[in-house]
Parts: C-alpha cells; sequence; structure tokens
C-alpha cells in the first residue's frame, strides 16, 4: 500500500488539474492551542480514489502529512506528520490539540478515478497561549502600583479580562498603546480578582490562565460586639456572676492580629473574643481590643466599659479551698464587696467585740481582736486568710462592713475543717 502511494504521488504532478474549487476551512473557526481542530473540506467531486494532505506551501514530499486510500481506509503517514494528525473518510484532516507550530497553509491533493487530481487550499493560524506576568500578586491598597503584562510571541489584538468578564472602564485606563501592559498606581481592594489576557486575530485566538490577585487592606472599622449589637464606646451594665463575651470585629484582609487590653494592661488573649465568665467588681473597667494587619502594618481599636449594675453588687463569701483539710490554709474570699468602703471587721462566731478577730482601717492597716490567734490576715478585698487550719477552726465566720456613707452591712459563712 506505501508503494502504491508513492506511485501516485509520483504521478500526481502530471495530472494536475487546476482551477479547483475545493475550499479548506478551520473548524472552530478561530481556534486556540491545545483546540482539537478539523479542516473541513467543502467542494469535492466525482468519484475518488484517494486523497494527500500537506502542511506546507508546496506539493513536496517533505511536506507530505499522510495519504489516504479511500475504499480501504489505509492511512499512511508521511515525512509530517506529527502523531496529532488523522484523515477523515470525507477528505477532512483532525488535529488533536493543535500548537502553534501547526500554523501555516495546508494543502489537500485529490486523485479521481481518471487519475486527475484536484487541489484545495486552506490556513491555519494557531496563536500561541498568552501568559500574564505580574510584578507581584499580593499588594497593599494604595500603597503599592500593580504592573500587569500580556507575554506572547504572536503578533495580534490584547483583550484584557478580570473575573472572567470585559476588563472594566476603570482598569482599562492604565493600559498601554498596544494593550499589552497594564499599569494601576495606588491599586484598591476592588480590584483584587482574576486577571486574564487574550490574544485574538481574525483566525485565531487563545486567552491565557488566570492570575489571581490578591489587594491587602485595613484594620478598618473596628468595633466591639455583644450579642451581634456594636456596643464601642458604650457602658455595658452586667448583674453580678454572669458572664459575657465580647467580639472584636473589623474589615481587614487578611484577618487581622488581636490583642485584648483591661484597664492599660494586655490581656494574654490573641483571639478576636473575650470571655468574662463571671463577673465581679474586679472585673469592672475598660476593654480594648486592637486589631493589627500584619501585611499592612496598620492596626485599630475599639473600647467598651463594662460595669456592674447597681442592684447587682451582691456581696459574698466563698472559702477557696471550699473543702479545706486539717493543716490546709483557708482563704474567705469575698466578692461584690463596698467600692466606697471605709473600714470592715472579721468575727469568729457572732458581730461582737469578744469575737473580733481583726479590723481593718482605711489607711489599709489592720488591728488584732481579741479572738485573733496570730494565724489571721487580711486583704484589702476584705477577704481574710487563717492558715495551718485546725479543727476547732471550723465553724461561723461573720464579716461587717461600713461604707463612706456609714451603710453597715453584716454577712456570715460557716466553715468546715476536714481531718
Amino acid at each position: 500500500m506505501a508503494l502504491a502511494g508513492c506511485s501516485w504521488l509520483l504521478l500526481s504532478a502530471a495530472f494536475l488539474s487546476v482551477g479547483a474549487e475545493i475550499s479548506i476551512t478551520p473548524e472552530p473557526a478561530q481556534p486556540a492551542e491545545g483546540d482539537n481542530v478539523t479542516l473541513a473540506v467543502h467542494g469535492l467531486l466525482g468519484e475518488l480514489l484517494a486523497y494527500n494532505w500537506y502542511a506546507g506551501p508546496t506539493l513536496s514530499l517533505n511536506y507530505l502529512v499522510a495519504s489516504y486510500i479511500i475504499s480501504t481506509g489505509d492511512e499512511i503517514p508521511g515525512p509530517a506528520h506529527t502523531g496529532r494528525e488523522a484523515v477523515r473518510p470525507d477528505g477532512g484532516l483532525d488535529i488533536q490539540g493543535v500548537l502553534p507550530r501547526h500554523s501555516g497553509t495546508y494543502i489537500l491533493q485529490t486523485l479521481n478515478r481518471q487519475l486527475q487530481t484536484e487541489v484545495g487550499y486552506g490556513h491555519l493560524q494557531i496563536l500561541a497561549q498568552p501568559v500574564v506576568m505580574a510584578n507581584n500578586t499580593a499588594l497593599v491598597e494604595r500603597r503599592d502600583t500593580l504592573h500587569l503584562m500580556c507575554s506572547s510571541p504572536s503578533p495580534a489584538e490584547v483583550r484584557w479580562f478580570f473575573n472572567g468578564e470585559g476588563l472594566p472602564i476603570a482598569i482599562r485606563l492604565g493600559q498601554s498603546p498596544d494593550g499589552r501592559v497594564l499599569t494601576r498606581h495606588g491599586v484598591r481592594r476592588e480590584e483584587a480578582g482574576a486577571y486574564q489576557c487574550e490574544v485574538w486575530n481574525p483566525v485565531s485566538v487563545s486567552r491565557s490562565e488566570p492570575i489571581n490577585l490578591t489587594v491587602y487592606f485595613g484594620p478598618e472599622r473596628v468595633a466591639i460586639l455583644q450579642d451581634s449589637t456594636t456596643r464601642t464606646g458604650c457602658t455595658i451594665k452586667l448583674d453580678f456572676n454572669t458572664s459575657l463575651t465580647l467580639w472584636c470585629v473589623s474589615q481587614s484582609c487578611p484577618e487581622p492580629e488581636y490583642m485584648w487590653v483591661f484597664n492599660g494592661r494586655a490581656l494574654k488573649n490573641g483571639r478576636d473574643h473575650l470571655n468574662i465568665s463571671s463577673m465581679t467588681a474586679a472585673q469592672e473597667g475598660t476593654y480594648t481590643c486592637i486589631a493589627k494587619n500584619p501585611k499592612t502594618l496598620l492596626s485599630g481599636s475599639a473600647s467598651v466599659v463594662v460595669k456592674l449594675s447597681a442592684a447587682a453588687v451582691v456581696m459574698t463569701i466563698v472559702p477557696v479551698p471550699t473543702k479545706p483539710m486539717e493543716g490546709q490554709d483557708v482563704t474567705l474570699t469575698v466578692q461584690g464587696y463596698p467600692k466606697d468602703l471605709l473600714v470592715y471587721a472579721w468575727y469568729r462566731g457572732p458581730a461582737s467585740e469578744p469575737n473580733r478577730l481583726l479590723s481593718q482601717l482605711p489607711s489599709g492597716n489592720w488591728i488584732a481582736g481579741p479572738a485573733h490567734t496570730g494565724r489571721e490576715a487580711a486583704f484589702a478585698n476584705c477577704s481574710l486568710l487563717v492558715q495551718k487550719l485546725n479543727l476547732t477552726d471550723a465553724g461561723r465566720y461573720t464579716l461587717k462592713t461600713i461604707t463612706l456613707q456609714g451603710k453597715t452591712e453584716t454577712l456570715d459563712v460557716e466553715l468546715q475543717v476536714a481531718r
């Protein structure tokens, strides 16, 4: 069969018939690199015996892609066959995954039963897929400049696409005269997204892979929320022993780093929320959230004031540990003591002078009472420390407080000592 093909090639020149009406068109009409393309043939006449396809300007054996015998369906590859071409029974030529090197002139030569030949000419142009190159794909808003270049070896027109759509007018204003370079000074957050360029001419088109641009900004509008309600700059009043969660929010890319400050003192909390599990007087004050963007190096803050509700300040006494053992120390911890405290006193049993353990004066000093054993000590928050417990320390303890306004309050607690 190969010899028959070669014999026909030698004979074909003698019977060449010019003025043929064979036309060749690519399908799709504007093929891109990587497409499967068919060179469709129109205008074939008569009973044909064979086809010859050439990829070149002349009927030269060097340009022969393949010969096809119609009666048997046999195809004989030629010197110009790349492994991607296949001749169709209707005379068309399929090319799988076309590359720019497939561009050029294609000639179809037919042979009929009268050993006459006709030729048809077609042209295929495949534009190489362009590549978008960027000076940087992660930029800081209003500070950095964006440079995008559409790189392509093909002399063709250029179109740009943003998130799959035509480039917005505002961004198009930054194009170079030839359209291949896109420049944006002081890039904005709205310009973050996927960019592509496309090269095209009347017979071919090719679009680049997307390149994704990130624009860093913020933090802006830093706020503190409580139950989805903005509380920045407000005073939050809580009942005694209730819980509270404060959320810090902002507009930022990327997510900022957080730091919480309580009354000017940094807390060990790097999260976007802060929990107050059991509200007491010691937790009253100003809470500030500081948000810092690690990329823009900008920061912002918001603050709230948290206070106990006036009616919620209930004084309680809690032994710590709750069930101390003989020989241990115990602290009778006072929560919710009056803020305007003048003096207080602890008693072993009812609040009477013989039972007084100690008293604390406005100066902060405390004075031992008749019942003091040398193992008791007092704190500014009204708490009482009893050291090296023995079984006789079990029983009732009474706290008496007096405010600047002369208001007196008495509270007792039962202490149990285990063996």
